[in-house]
């Protein structure tokens, strides 16, 4: 291991990055670390991240502001696409991390670094994540994985090492959940919610951290208006915003009235399945308004086939492979089919619901004087027998061979 000299280290402040930079000294010849936080809204997690870095062995501490560049290259883009995993995931964790893995990248080969190390676990989806980003900008680095290679085994294992080298900690074992929070969303796994027949303590105090549970939500309901701009949300109740505003803006409104928690079973990429809730608040949010809007903008055949493009660009998402060709492909295809996805949408926030209250585009294609049931002079109801009959055609020929079957 006396090649490597110099590494850097996607650094968290959390449990697992804690004690890897006294590990990374001690198994690699005293390495010089450079530890990089990327700040995609972690809030006070950053706080005293440099010194706790730097009093446990790291020699310097990057933390970089990468909010804008996560919201409007990462997230608008994915909502654009309607993608989410499995019918639930907004993909808060997945698409957090080509943006900091391309920024640990870009200082790892200004600094000169012999390696990149991160904190993933080897049953996990982040360390494809990191590794596949890393890859697709530094090819040739070299990768420490300290789960790949330490002997140690859990996190109460990770607590008995932090401890044995006055690592500070801000969790203890009994609330020793693994976290991810950003600026979209923030995860909670393990403990409790490792048997899929616990029911989440959401009203325990600390569970939730970006809102509250529906029960104790607002008895009142709580309007908003979002207003899109080919796809891209630009203003919230009228009032312009930039993009980090607004995720903060409904962030808040949804964490209020109980909005985005999900409760998941997901099936990870390495093969296993795994339990996890999810606080997504404003992005819940975002997705409701934003499929509305193409509801009425949207034609059929582009709307339909848009779902198939959706399910397959959450999965490059989660697994990934946001730098590939397919997901710049996709991401062209879905860019065209957002020109005409502008207007308002007034949604109704209440208990953890979502309700519609209204839609309007200067694109819609919603027709009144088509859609009325009240008379009207522009649909002739009789075109639609020769529709029928040319429609069902294939179907009248197969039963008249006796081939329609049950």
């Amino acid at each position: 291991m006396g090649d490597i000299k110099k590494v850097v280290l996607a650094y968290s402040g959390g449990l697992d990055t804690s004690i890897i930079i006294p590990w990374l000294k001690e198994n690699y010849d005293n390495c010089e670390v450079i530890a990089v936080s990327g700040d995609v809204g972690q809030g006070t997690e950053l706080d005293g991240l440099e010194e706790k870095a730097l009093k446990t062995g790291a020699s310097k501490l990057y933390i970089e502001d990468l909010n804008k560049e996560f919201i409007e290259e990462y997230v608008f883009p994915t909502i654009k696409a309607d993608a989410v995993y499995e019918s639930k995931y907004l993909l808060g964790t997945s698409f957090a991390r080509p943006v900091i893995a391309k920024r640990i990248v870009e200082i790892a080969l200004k600094e000169g670094a012999d390696a990149i190390c991160h904190g993933c676990t080897g049953k996990g989806n982040d360390q494809v994540r990191f590794e596949l980003a890393i890859k697709a900008f530094a090819p040739d680095m070299k990768i420490i994985a300290p789960w790949r290679e330490w002997s140690i085994k859990s996190r109460d294992e990770e607590i008995d090492y932090a401890e044995a080298h006055n690592i500070p900690l801000k969790i203890t074992r009994e609330t020793n959940y693994s976290k991810d929070k950003n600026i979209w969303h923030i995860s909670h796994e393990g403990l409790d919610l490792e048997n899929p027949a616990n029911e989440p303590m959401y009203n325990k105090e600390g569970f939730l951290e970006l809102g509250v549970s529906p029960e104790q939500a607002p008895d009142k309901a709580t309007y908003v208006t979002i207003s899109f701009e080919k796809g891209v949300p630009v203003a919230v109740d009228g009032e312009k915003l930039g993009s980090v505003e607004i995720v903060k803006k409904l962030n808040k409104l949804g964490g209020e009235n109980g909005i985005g928690i999900v409760d998941l079973v997901e099936n990870r990429l390495v093969g296993m399945k795994s339990r996890g809730v999810y606080e997504t608040p404003g992005g819940t949010i975002l997705y409701h308004a934003h499929n509305k809007l193409e509801e009425i903008t949207l034609d059929r055949d582009t709307y339909h086939y848009k779902q198939q493009v959706g399910l397959r660009f959450a999965e490059l998402v989660y697994f990934g492979q946001w730098y590939t060709p397919l997901r710049k492909a996709l991401s062209a295809f879905v860019d065209s089919t957002q020109e005409t996805v502008t207007g308002d949408v007034k949604l109704k926030l209440y208990k953890g619901n979502i309700i519609d209250a209204g839609v309007t585009s200067p694109y819609s294609l919603y027709d009144e004087d088509i859609a009325t049931f009240d008379e009207d002079e522009v649909y002739n109801q009789k075109d639609s027998a020769g529709f029928i009959n040319l429609f069902g055609l294939p179907i009248k020929v197969q039963a008249k061979k006796g081939l329609v079957k049950e």
